[in-house]
């Protein structure tokens, strides 16, 4: 009789020990349930500040460009001259955008393309305006989201004559006076920048 309570004892304990094993790796399934679901959203949440941060980055870069360039040639007849080396050389563009060293040194954007700064010629990327008392900027590599953002940003009608998506839409200011066609509205953005190397060229007065 003794033998069989003992045995009983250890039983009972057995279960014990077996139901609460069960109800601890239900509830180390849970939380690791819920961390995961915690981690999806961080990373998505992560995903879009960081995406939001690159497109103010890049709209800063474009003003602080145009701005720094229109300052150093304001007394200049034309913008003759005028290159990313140049650009570089002069601190014209932010130090953040400046890779290589010398003669070598480019410029590139937030989103990792290149951005190039000229003085408009006849074979350079400022389309069919060609006299150097203009200039283009061209940003490189921009996703749909970015292309269509800055594409649809409105950069003022001081000095600016066209944007132009992808090398295929420009839109156009009659120069120095009132907007026609810009900025470009969020639904013509979206057909122009259909893909995720898109790039965009403002070209100034």
């Amino acid at each position: 009789m003794h033998r069989f309570n003992k045995l009983s004892e250890e039983y009972s304990t057995l279960l014990a020990t077996n139901n609460q094993s069960g109800r601890s790796m239900i509830e180390m399934l849970g939380v690791l349930a819920i961390i995961g679901v915690l981690s999806v959203g961080g990373i998505s949440g992560y995903s879009k500040a960081m995406a939001k941060y690159k497109l103010t980055k890049a709209q800063d870069q474009i003003t602080m460009l145009l701005m720094n360039i229109r300052t150093a040639y304001a007394t200049s007849p034309s913008y003759s001259g005028l290159d990313s080396a140049t650009a570089a050389d002069y601190n014209l563009a932010p130090n953040e955008m400046v890779t290589g060293t010398g003669s070598s040194r480019t410029l590139n954007g937030t989103f990792g393309g290149a951005v190039t700064v000229e003085a408009c010629k006849s074979s350079g990327i400022c389309g069919s305006t060609t006299s150097n008392t203009y200039f283009g900027i061209k940003m490189e590599k921009l996703g749909k989201e970015a292309c269509r953002s800055l594409a649809s940003s409105d950069w003022g009608a001081d000095g600016l004559v066209s944007i132009t998506v992808s090398g295929t839409t420009s839109h156009t200011h009659s120069t120095g006076s009132a907007t026609s066609g810009l900025p470009i509205g969020l639904g013509d953005s979206a057909s122009y920048c259909n893909s995720e190397t898109n790039d965009i060229t403002w070209v100034y007065y």
